[in-house]
């Protein structure tokens, strides 16, 4: 067996125990969020938006679905900074030094975005969205009946694409410092941005212009900031590489 061949298997036993450990660390979450979703249902269930409306059960397996759903989504929320973790730890023997205590710091600011986002949906979005769709319903004289089921599902919908949004200015850093995105180009290609964030924001929310607002506001302030952060990671980039090429020379 060549180097090059025993080189590529350490690197795939590596990854394959890394994926193990995730997995292991999921599947203990996941068990766990069976015990920590009745009192998080319990807790949406009485939340002002939640506590005006009727909500039932249409299918035997909706219960089960609804846990099944909240351990799962507990699971992944545990694991996703042990999963980022391992990454890192899986490429950080090819980085720099500075690299690896820069792309380390992506972990708990990567986790804290995700959060913040989806806190900004529920807290500040969806009592919007919840009075908008009641009083569609009061305009058509109809009857509010839901499922717990169709209840939650429309809740994650909401929330859940914002943890993702919130992610963009961490994404936009750790392209920065790979060289694929400079701000010059984010500044380049801001109208076209700008026009895709509104399409994305009349996707999450109903047609309804505050609501709109409410989440088009935020993303075009993301995209700002992300190209803000992209600013000082493209000058530290630079400065990296201009160090680099000094040791080289010496």
């Amino acid at each position: 067996m060549t180097e090059r061949q025993m080189t590529l298997q350490s690197h795939v036993e590596e990854l394959r125990k890394r994926i193990f450990i995730v997995i292991l660390i999921f599947l203990a979450a996941f068990i766990s969020g069976f015990f920590l979703s009745m009192p998080l249902i319990q807790y949406l269930k009485q939340t002002p938006e939640a506590a005006g409306l009727e909500l039932n059960v249409f299918k035997l397996t909706d219960p089960l679905t609804v846990f099944l759903d909240f351990a799962f989504l507990i699971g992944l929320l545990i694991t996703s900074p042990v999963a980022l973790y391992q990454i890192w730890a899986f490429i950080s023997p090819g980085l720099l030094e500075k690299e690896r205590r820069v792309t380390l710091m992506y972990i708990p600011l990567t986790f804290f975005l995700f959060v913040g986002g989806i806190s900004f949906s529920y807290f500040i979005l969806f009592p919007f969205v919840i009075d908008f769709m009641n009083g569609l319903s009061d305009l058509l004289g109809v009857e509010e009946e839901y499922g717990i089921n169709e209840y939650f599902h429309f809740l994650f919908r909401l929330t859940l694409p914002f943890g993702i949004l919130f992610q963009f200015p961490v994404v936009i850093m750790f392209l920065t410092r790979l060289g694929l995105v400079t701000p010059a180009f984010l500044r380049k290609i801001r109208k076209y941005s700008y026009f895709v964030l509104l399409v994305l924001a009349g996707m999450i929310t109903p047609p309804e212009l505050i609501s709109h607002l409410m989440v088009t506001v935020p993303l075009i302030l993301l995209y700002e900031i992300s190209i803000l952060i992209a600013g000082f990671a493209y000058k530290k980039a630079m400065k990296t590489a201009e160090e680099q090429e000094e040791d080289e020379e010496e």
